[in-house]
């Protein structure tokens, strides 16, 4: 089979990448032009590789590269695209892969698919490629995914009682939601701030907020929605949608009429959003790896608020790493270890 590897940033366009990675059915957002549009913008760098076979492409790759000191670290985010399982499709994209990494002096390469634990095939796959099991994770290995292929009282039924009154309530309490303009991504932030101070975590510049919505905007594939009080914001998100998927990426609440619920009619609304766009599942990105919340008071009340809409819990297999300098790696990932037990 003739392959070429070749650097799609150059011959492909935005339009054609993205409609690769939608042509594997578990293609990613993360895996979108406009996602390593975003990470560009704040200090990344997005090399998205595509496998040529007679001028069409069969596998793919968005690889985010960030500099640390005189070496760099590569991350692919729920990736990689393969639309053709012959082994040499794979080989000649890590190839490809490999050769940019060593370029830019990369230690090693994190990989985490959009695969589910348990997947023997896939793990078998991934040693076979080089990489190996116990990376970093990045991103959520558990989560949340509710169906929406079934009809709007069918969702609602699936959720616990609870969940269901409190969606209802929170209209019956005056919380109206809209979706919000660009304009209104200072408002969001502002929550944000709230939100990260009142649950000790971290937040992102207004800058970064803007543009993960503006780079989503013109494709329909993010959706701000507000949730208000008297004309007043009390809660927010941001969701996004693609290839028949949707996410829950940003969620923020101020520290007033939380008693009206204004968070649970806002995931009912961004269900209904996703749906719209023809969405099958809705997934409320991520709990913790650890039932009850991993003993955190503030992680398990987010996960139990996940739980009560009737989901099904996913595993994915995780982040694995596939090493371009051996010794230099088990260097770092000793000092990584080290700094996660202070």
């Amino acid at each position: 089979m003739p392959l070429t590897t070749v650097d799609a940033g150059q011959s492909m366009s935005a339009e054609a990448w993205d409609a690769m990675v939608a042509d594997d059915p578990s293609g990613h957002l993360l895996q979108t032009w406009s996602w390593g549009e975003l990470k560009a913008r704040f200090g990344w760098e997005a090399l998205r590789l595509a496998v040529m076979h007679d001028g069409s492409p069969v596998a793919g790759a968005q690889v985010l590269y960030r500099r640390v000191g005189p070496v760099s670290m590569a991350y692919v985010p729920k990736g990689p695209v393969l639309l053709d399982t012959d082994p040499s499709v794979a080989q000649a994209l890590w190839d490809g892969v490999e050769a940019a990494s060593r370029r830019r002096r990369v230690l090693w390469l994190t990989l985490e698919p959009e695969w589910r634990d348990g997947d023997q095939a896939r793990e078998a796959q991934l040693a076979s490629w080089g990489f190996q099991a116990g990376g970093q994770p990045i991103q959520p290995r558990r989560t949340v995914i509710v169906e929406l292929q079934s009809d709007e009282d069918a969702i609602l039924g699936r959720m616990k009682s609870k969940w269901r009154y409190n969606v209802r309530l929170s209209g019956r309490k005056g919380i109206v939601v809209r979706q919000g303009s660009a304009e209104d991504v200072a408002t969001f932030h502002r929550l944000l701030q709230t939100t990260g101070e009142r649950d000790a975590f971290g937040v992102h510049s207004l800058a970064y907020y803007q543009a993960a919505h503006e780079l989503f905007a013109a494709q329909g594939r993010v959706a701000l929605l507000l949730a208000e009080y008297q004309g007043e914001p009390v809660a927010g998100l941001m969701a996004y949608q693609f290839n028949g998927q949707s996410w829950y990426m940003y969620g923020a609440s101020a520290n007033r009429e939380r008693s009206r619920m204004p968070n649970h009619g806002l995931q009912w609304q961004a269900m209904r959003w996703a749906k719209g766009c023809g969405c099958q599942q809705y997934d409320l990105w991520g709990i913790t790896d650890q039932e009850g919340g991993a003993g955190n008071q503030a992680l398990s009340g987010v996960e139990r608020f996940k739980l009560g809409f009737g989901g099904e819990v996913v595993r994915y297999l995780g982040a694995y790493d596939r090493p371009y300098r051996p010794g230099l790696y088990r260097l770092a990932q000793r000092a990584l270890a080290w700094r996660a037990g202070r």
